[in-house]
């Protein structure tokens, strides 16, 4: 059976997509930075039979990064799903450019997705599916920016942007498949609770583009409509 590798699956999205391709009899390794208080990830892992099994996993940790490589390392993975991230809000705002927040958001939405292609890269080359999604955001658009505002987000998600089209490059000649997607404005503890979507229609939307991605679309930046965004 197919396999996901996901990092941030303890909430939102994450976790949706954990329970939605659990249910389609997927073999899941979900990664959190403290599984111990993942309380609900930890819920499904039990109900699991074995098929979910939870990491500890901080993304800007290259050691814990490593670990789980070595882990994993007979592990064939169908789809990498670079899913966590930070919204650096301490540094959304012009004149007011915390340090801080912005080395947290270029660590986590930046180079973190970077690392994990180039440590599991092998690993999704010997699946059949052969799929690398990095979840980025509208915002991440240039051309789409007309408001303004939130300058670590954004700069973080269009870096990942040119990051995830150079791997779709490099990563041709083994059919490696690697996009950058947009889930929508979902309704998360980060989306808000004005998001248009719910958490489960973005999940099945997700897997719905997934399951239909050939290599042609290596490097696109799509919605969650399944539509290219402009860069």
């Amino acid at each position: 059976m197919p396999t996901l590798l996901i990092t941030g699956a303890n909430r939102g999205i994450g976790l949706e997509l954990c329970k939605q391709y659990l249910a389609e009899d997927w073999t899941i390794h979900a990664t959190c930075r403290q599984p111990e208080s993942a309380q609900e990830l930890n819920k499904l892992c039990q109900a699991s039979n074995g098929k979910l099994t939870v990491h500890p996993l901080d993304v800007t940790n290259p050691t814990q990064i490593k670990n789980l490589q070595q882990v994993l390392k007979n592990t064939s993975i169908d789809i990498l799903l670079n899913n966590a991230g930070v919204h650096a809000q301490d540094a959304s705002q012009f004149g007011k450019s915390d340090e801080a927040t912005w080395d947290e958001a270029v660590h986590v939405n930046l180079l973190a997705p970077l690392k994990m292609m180039e440590h599991f890269v092998d690993h999704v080359g010997d699946s059949e599916q052969r799929l690398i999604v990095n979840m980025s955001s509208k915002m991440g658009s240039i051309a789409d920016n007309g408001s303004g505002g939130a300058y670590a987000y954004r700069a973080t998600k269009a870096a990942l942007n040119a990051v995830t089209v150079s791997a779709a490059q490099d990563l041709k000649y083994r059919k490696i498949n690697v996009i950058v997607m947009h889930p929508g404005w979902v309704r998360t503890d980060m989306g808000g609770p004005n998001g248009e979507i719910s958490v489960a229609e973005c999940a099945t939307q997700l897997r719905a583009i997934f399951g239909k991605l050939t290599l042609k679309d290596s490097g696109k930046f799509l919605d969650i409509d399944g539509t290219e965004i402009p860069w």
